[in-house]
Order: C-alpha cells, then sequence, then structure tokens
C-alpha cells in the first residue's frame, strides 16, 4: 500500500509555480497574481513510485517574515501543517529575487528541494546558473526545470523520492545564536514547543515576532487553551527585555533577521549566476524606461485604459442588441405557449414580463461587456501590464492612505463591481482590503455604463458621439477622485492606521496564452459574476412586476413608492421615480432605465426605448432638464452597489455590519454631491 504524504510548494508570484502544480498534478489550476486571486491552499494528488503525494500549492509569496493574508496561509502551513516535502520554484532569471523565500524555508530544518524553472528563458538571455555550487552553497538540491513543457519533470520526480528517503541537509542560517542570553532563556522555557522538523532558531525567531497568527498556531498545534497561550506571551515579552538588554531591540533584531537572507541570496547569486556583459534585458529593461517613465508611462497607462473601455462600449453594442432580439424572439415563442396551456394572465405577467424580461436585461447588457473587458483585462495581466499599471497609481493610492494594489482592483470593478471586490483578496493588509471593498463601488461598472452613456449622449453632447465619450471619460475621472477622496476620508476615520510597505512584483513581459485567457476571463469572471446577477434578477424580475400592477386605492404600489421618496427626490433634483427606479434596480444596474421608462409609459412592463431620440422625448415630456440629467449622472456614480456586489461584500467579510455601510457609505455621498450640484444650479438660475 502506497504511504501518503504532504509536499508543499512555494515560491514567489510569476515563477511558474501553478505550471509546476499542473505537470505534477494533472489538473489545471490557475492563481492569478493580481485579479481575482485566492489566498487558500489549492490541493492535487499524484503517485511517486511508492508514495500517494497530496500537493498542497501555497499562494505565491515572498517571505515568511510578514504577516500579510497569503504568507500567513505559507508560514502555518508550513511550520504546523508538517509537510513532508517543500518544493520551492525558483526563476532562473532572477535568482536573487527568489533566493530570499527559499533560504527561509530551507532554515527550517524541512526537506527541500528547488526547481529552478524557466532555464529556457534564462538561456534565451545567456544567463547561467552553476547548479552544483548552488547546491553546496545552499544544502538543497537543484533540479533545472521548464515545465511548460515537461524538461526536467522527470528528474525532479527521482530527486523528491531521494530527499524523502534521505536526512536534511541544508545549511544552518542563525541569528538567535548571535544573542546567546536570549537563545539559552528561549531553549530552556521554550524549546519543548519547537514543532517535529522545525529548527529551534527558526522557529525562536517566530516566537520573539509575536504576532497573532504564531500563537494560534501553537494553540493549533499543541491544543492549548487561551492560559497556556497567555503565559507563552509573558515568555516572549521576557525574552524582548532579554533581548534588549543584550544591546537590541526587537524590531532591530526582526530587521537584522531579514537581512540575513537578502544578504545571503545576494552572496549566492553573485558566485553562481553569470550573465552576459553590457547586455541587459530588451523585454524588460529597455521597454521598462518608457513603460514606467511618468512622462511616458503615465500617457500610456490612460491610453491602455481607454482602449480597453472604448472597446468594451463599442464592441457590445451589436450582441447586446442581437441578445435582446433573441430573447424578445423567444419570450413571444414563449408567450403563444403559455395562451395553448391557458396559463392565468397574472402568471403569465409574473413569469414572462416580470422574471423573463428582467432576466433578459441583466444578460443582454451584462453579458456582452464583461465577455470583452474580461478578456482585455487579462491579456494586460498576462503580458505583464498590470503590476506597471500600479507603479504608477502607487503613489496616488499611498497618499490616500490606501494600498497601491486598489487601483488594480478599482481597473477591474469598471467591468464588475462584484468581480473588484473579490479582486481585493491581493491586498495583504486587512484595513486597506476593507477600504479597496468599501470604495469600489465609486467607479461606474459596465451595468451603469449605458445610463451614463444614454444621459450625457441627449442632454451634455446633443448626440454627438465624440464628446459622448469625452464627457464619459469625466465622468470616470471624478469617480477616480471620489475614489481617493473617500479612501483618504476612511483611512483617517473607521479605518485609520499606518499604510503598509508595496512590494511590486515587475514580471518580464511575455507572450499571453490566448486559450488560458479565454478559458478564465469568461469562466472564472463573467460566467461567475454573471450567474450571481441572475440569481437575483429572478426574484428581483418578479417583485418589479407585482409592484407596478398590483393597485391600492386606484394607484399601483409603485406609484405610491415614488411618491414615499419624492419629498427626498426633490432636494436631490430628482424626483420619486428616479429614486425607485435606483432602488428597484438593485439587483443590476442595467433595469434602472428600462424601469423608469416603464413608470413613465405605465406599461406594467419593462419596456426598451426605440432609439436615443424617443428615450430622450419620453424624459424631456417628464420634466427632465440637463440640471436633472446632472444629478442623476451624480447619483449614478455614487449609490449603493447592486445585489450581487452586496452578496461578495458578505462572502469575502463574512459580517452584515460591513455590508450596511457599504451601502450607506456611497449612497450618502451620492445624495450630498446630488443636493449641492442641485442647489447651486438653483441659485444660479438654471
Amino acid at each position: 500500500m502506497s504511504q501518503t504524504i504532504k509536499v508543499a510548494l512555494a515560491g514567489n508570484p510569476n515563477t511558474g509555480k501553478s505550471t509546476v502544480f499542473n505537470a505534477l498534478t494533472g489538473l489545471k489550476q490557475h492563481t492569478g497574481n493580481w485579479s481575482g486571486k485566492t489566498v487558500g491552499n489549492a490541493m492535487g494528488e499524484f503517485e511517486l513510485e511508492d508514495y500517494h503525494v497530496e500537493l498542497y500549492d501555497l499562494a505565491g509569496i515572498y517571505s515568511l517574515f510578514s504577516e500579510s493574508a497569503e504568507e500567513k496561509e505559507a508560514k502555518d502551513f508550513l511550520c504546523f501543517a508538517e509537510p513532508d516535502l517543500t518544493l520551492v520554484v525558483l526563476d532562473a532569471t532572477s535568482l536573487e529575487r527568489n533566493l530570499p523565500l527559499g533560504l527561509q524555508i530551507a532554515a527550517m530544518g524541512k526537506k527541500v528541494v528547488f526547481a529552478l524553472n524557466l532555464v529556457d528563458e534564462a538561456k534565451k538571455k545567456e544567463i547561467l546558473i552553476d547548479i552544483r555550487v548552488l547546491q553546496e552553497m545552499t544544502g538543497v538540491p537543484v533540479v533545472p526545470l521548464v515545465a511548460r513543457s515537461g524538461i526536467g519533470l522527470q528528474e525532479l520526480q527521482e530527486k523528491m523520492v531521494a530527499v524523502l528517503e534521505s536526512e536534511s541537509t541544508t545549511k544552518e542560517i542563525s541569528v538567535c545564536k548571535s544573542y546567546p542570553e536570549t537563545l539559552a532563556y528561549l531553549e530552556e522555557m521554550c524549546g519543548h514547543l519547537v514543532p517535529k522538523d522545525v529548527k529551534s532558531d527558526f522557529f525562536f525567531g517566530l516566537l520573539l515576532e509575536g504576532v497573532e497568527s504564531f500563537y494560534a498556531g501553537i494553540m493549533g498545534h499543541n491544543n492549548w487553551d487561551e492560559l497556556e497561550i497567555l503565559e507563552l506571551e509573558l515568555r516572549q515579552k521576557t525574552a524582548l527585555q532579554i533581548l534588549k538588554r543584550e544591546g537590541t531591540s526587537g524590531d532591530e533584531f526582526l530587521e537584522e533577521r531579514a537581512l540575513v537572507f537578502l544578504k545571503l541570496a545576494k552572496e549566492i547569486a553573485d558566485t553562481v549566476v553569470k550573465k552576459p556583459k553590457n547586455r541587459g534585458d530588451w523585454s524588460t529593461e529597455k521597454v521598462d524606461r518608457f513603460v514606467l517613465s511618468k512622462k511616458t508611462g503615465i500617457p500610456l497607462m490612460m491610453l491602455l485604459l481607454g482602449l480597453v473601455f472604448y472597446i468594451t462600449a463599442a464592441g457590445a453594442n451589436v450582441p447586446s442588441s442581437l441578445l435582446m432580439e433573441g430573447f424578445t424572439v423567444f419570450g413571444g415563442v414563449l408567450r403563444e405557449q403559455f395562451a395553448t396551456w391557458n396559463t392565468p394572465v397574472w402568471l403569465t405577467g409574473i413569469l414572462l414580463d416580470g422574471v423573463y424580461l428582467t432576466v433578459s436585461w441583466v444578460i443582454a447588457v451584462m453579458l456582452p461587456p464583461m465577455a470583452i473587458f474580461f478578456p482585455l483585462f487579462t491579456l494586460l495581466e498576462d503580458f505583464g501590464l498590470l503590476p506597471r499599471i500600479a507603479f504608477h497609481l502607487d503613489g496616488v493610492f499611498q497618499k490616500a492612505g490606501a494600498h497601491g494594489k486598489q487601483s488594480l482592483c478599482m481597473c477591474m470593478g469598471f467591468g464588475c463591481n462584484a468581480a473588484g471586490v473579490t479582486a481585493c483578496r491581493i491586498i495583504e493588509s486587512p484595513r486597506e482590503r476593507m477600504i479597496a471593498i468599501l470604495t469600489n463601488n465609486f467607479v461606474p461598472c459596465n451595468g451603469r455604463f449605458p445610463t451614463l452613456i444614454l444621459l450625457a449622449g441627449l442632454f451634455l453632447s446633443g448626440g454627438n458621439p465624440l464628446l459622448t465619450g469625452v464627457w464619459v471619460l469625466v465622468m470616470i475621472g471624478c469617480s477616480v477622485a471620489t475614489t481617493l477622496l473617500v479612501s483618504w476620508c476612511l483611512s483617517r476615520g473607521i479605518l485609520s492606521g499606518m499604510p503598509s510597505s508595496f512590494v511590486l512584483e515587475l514580471p518580464p513581459y511575455r507572450k499571453p496564452k490566448i486559450g488560458s485567457i479565454l478559458v478564465r476571463s469568461l469562466l472564472d469572471r463573467t460566467i461567475f459574476v454573471l450567474g450571481r446577477a441572475v440569481t437575483v434578477a429572478i426574484p428581483a424580475g418578479a417583485i418589479i412586476w407585482l409592484l407596478q400592477n398590483i393597485t391600492i386605492g386606484n394607484t399601483t404600489i409603485l406609484y405610491h413608492f415614488t411618491e414615499l421618496l419624492q419629498p427626498l427626490g426633490s432636494i436631490m433634483g430628482l424626483s420619486g421615480a428616479i429614486l425607485a427606479a435606483f432602488l428597484l434596480g438593485m439587483p443590476a444596474n442595467e433595469i434602472v432605465i428600462p424601469i423608469l421608462l416603464m413608470f413613465y409609459c405605465q406599461t406594467g412592463m419593462l419596456i426598451e426605448a426605440d432609439g436615443l431620440m424617443q428615450a430622450g422625448e419620453i424624459l424631456i415630456a417628464n420634466g427632465w432638464t440637463w440640471l436633472t440629467a446632472c444629478c442623476a449622472i451624480l447619483f449614478s456614480l455614487n449609490h449603493f452597489p447592486c445585489a450581487t456586489t452586496l452578496l461578495t461584500i458578505q462572502k469575502e467579510t463574512g459580517s452584515w455590519k460591513w455590508i450596511a455601510i457599504a451601502f450607506i457609505l456611497p449612497t450618502a455621498v451620492g445624495i450630498a454631491l446630488c443636493c449641492i450640484f442641485h442647489g447651486a444650479g438653483v441659485l444660479l438660475g438654471f
């Protein structure tokens, strides 16, 4: 019978770790480094001679010495899950940058194998690595690998078996031994806590950090109660006092520990790596001189994002129309079938005029933009441009008290705010992640673009497409400014704290894999988000139909609802009907205008105006002016998230408190802006 073993797969982002995982297990696992990234561990299984291997793919990390969500997952697994072997994937083109993590894992005393991936790219760049010397200096077996083509995979498996059946030969890297009095105290009082196969020096370094996750790991590993953990915390404080007597503080010790691994990594890389003289990496260094320059990079970034938005908006029109036509034809077939079944009129109304028409609107309006936007966004990710966009925006977000990676979540929010909220997982700091989640809704998603384009075209540009596009870009700029302002307020209010550092990985430019892009963007993002939207739209469609078709005192419930909202709407420069349309459009922002037209035309069902001018005539006939349109645009940019986004926030935070704040915060901002703008317009006589 095969012996079951646990193998951990660790490494920096962009080293091909997921490709190694897929090659060993046969699974198609992808962990994106920017959007939608999870911090959990994927697990696959495979047979290796007499072993049944459970391979755990840890999130891509840079160090075991920080308390981000990703580092915490890896540290806890490596220290307390007791893997039998750890595979550390290194990028042969960037050995010095990858080695610190590999050395930290090796310093734990675990059985380790270095998988030196991307040796083909290193060869193209004429980078030579002395494998024998690298093994001697680290004490870790090294296997050259090209994971995507399977080169070196057999040798890697053979080396795994050899290491499993031998003793660890990793070199000892000690920091605590520089402080003998502190080390002696820790060995006497805490030596019995050191997990099996973890070197005491490394374990004591973690203890001196004093982070909550470490104590949680100790508690779970030893089945300790809170009193025992409290005693351990007191010992940690005593150890820090002894350390101070020896001439250093706890923070200085932790900094020294990190520098030891960085210096050793540089020393090893300088010895074993030979690069061609006077020849840089054209695909990164020379291109980055242009891309990372403020003079050229920022305009390029704006051009790229603008191009993505333009292609999304322009390309979605035709498929949206075709889908709506198809749904209309199929709806007619369903209506005839319901008639042959003698279905009651009220049931036909709920199912077809309510549920079916609402779902049709959501799919027809949401699916084409997402099916265009997400592949384009993933293309930028695979090519290596997204981290460089974050590089330019990092300083602005840092000044706002937020995290540089929030810029990537914000960009994802332009496609779908729910996807943008999910993407906030890439932000390590819980405080800054929460800021990003709460402010993601301030940028318009593809569901709000139809409303913005319609109102801009009718009331601000006189139907001129180019001028309409300019106005939409102005709106996007205003939404980004609002995001930064609200982030700044949150970082100095309910989410105050020190901004965390932003370790930014700038991977080399690589040829995107079109097939992988389509699968990830369409299945993992588009269909996933659309499924949530449809789930919410089904009951919402029935409710909207009932509100418009059930009467109380000769008027519909929807009319009573609009009358209730009329006082607030008047102050905001809108009306009760407009506010009701936004509230009933919570399942999907795409149906706000159809609900409003339904109310104005008293049709009892959602309708689509026959062209821009007819929609304009209906709105103007019901008292709309350019001031009304501007207030509606402001509220469209700043109001409560859609139901899909709220569900996503609940999933990500697990708290109704943050859902309430996510609902109230943008709505309060929108109401305030509308009141100010409308008041100024009235005072100026507009």
